[in-house]
């Protein structure tokens, strides 16, 4: 029922709690030897390292006419590996406020103020080397390799708030199951 006091706002953030609740109930028994902090680790490891892979692909795609097409199989792992921490992890990362409590809230808040700075870092990283580059070099793959640093950047800036959460949080108390 739409009351006076409730605007698109609040309607669409009702919304979204009500959907992450339910994805949650669906997925929040997948992978339960996954949810350990050990293994969380291992998947941050990986999806970082799939990163690193997309960074030096990108590099490459600057020399190599050819070093596109590895994009492919490195962007699978990355999806893969993200999907995974993403699932094991409940998503606490993107999860709206009314499905957590207090102190969630607050590890998600301070995991997004980390995961913003990085982000604008290394897409400032990444833009100025474009720049400088586009000043100094001349290659015709020059916007297409500089393309793939800033989409490689804003994806470890986008993943980095999941990665703390998964990093930090602690395996679930026994008791509690």
């Amino acid at each position: 029922m739409i009351t006076p006091e409730s605007n698109i706002l609040t309607r669409y953030q009702a919304y979204r709690t009500r959907r992450f609740i339910e994805n949650d109930a669906k997925t929040g028994h997948w992978l339960p030897n996954w949810r350990t902090q050990r293994r969380r680790r291992m998947l941050v490891v990986a999806v970082i390292a799939s990163l690193l892979m997309l960074l030096v692909i990108a590099v490459c795609s600057l020399f190599l006419w050819w070093a596109p097409i590895a994009w492919i199989p490195a962007t699978l792992m990355f999806l893969v590996s993200w999907t995974l921490l993403q699932t094991v992890s409940r998503r606490h990362s993107d999860a709206p406020m009314g499905a957590l409590d207090e102190w969630e809230i607050q590890q998600r808040n301070e995991a997004r103020s980390i995961g913003l700075t990085l982000t604008q870092t290394l897409v400032m990283v990444a833009l100025l080397t474009l720049i400088i580059l586009s000043g100094t070099f001349d290659n015709e793959n020059l916007a297409y390799a500089g393309s793939l640093w800033t989409l490689t950047a804003l994806l470890a800036g986008g993943c980095s708030p999941a990665f703390i959460l998964a990093w930090i949080t602690r395996d679930p108390d026994p008791d509690d199951a």
